[in-house]
C-alpha cells in the first residue's frame, strides 16, 4: 500500500458516524488538493471496509458513489441510513451531514 492510500485511510478512520466527506476534502486534507479521482481509486482498493469507512465518501453534491466498490450506490445507501442520514434519490445533504472537523 502507497503512502497516499495509507494517508486516505487515516483520515477517512477520523470521519464520525452519521457524517460524510467528498473526495476533493480528502484530497485537500492529505495534501495533495487536485487528487479527487486518486481518492476514489485508493477507496476502491481499500483493504478493510469496516475499518475504513469509504461509504462516508461523496461527491461535492452529496451524490452517492454510483459505482460503490463494496456493493454498489444502494449498498452505500443501506450503510449511511444504518448511521441515521438520509438519503434521497442518491443523495445525502451537505448542509446536515457534511463533516467539517479536521
Amino acid at each position: 500500500m502507497g503512502n497516499f492510500d495509507r494517508a486516505v485511510y487515516e483520515y477517512l478512520k477520523t470521519v464520525p458516524r452519521g457524517k460524510v466527506v467528498t473526495y476533493g476534502m480528502i484530497a485537500r486534507a492529505v495534501g495533495r488538493p487536485k487528487a479527487g479521482r486518486l481518492v476514489g481509486n485508493a477507496l476502491h482498493r481499500n483493504p478493510t471496509p469496516v475499518v475504513v469507512p469509504c461509504h462516508r465518501v461523496v461527491n461535492r453534491e452529496g451524490r452517492l458513489a454510483p459505482a460503490f466498490a463494496f456493493g454498489g450506490s444502494q449498498m452505500q445507501a443501506q450503510l449511511l441510513r444504518a448511521e441515521g442520514m438520509e438519503v434521497v434519490g442518491g443523495y445525502v445533504d451537505l448542509g446536515r451531514y457534511l463533516w467539517e472537523g479536521n
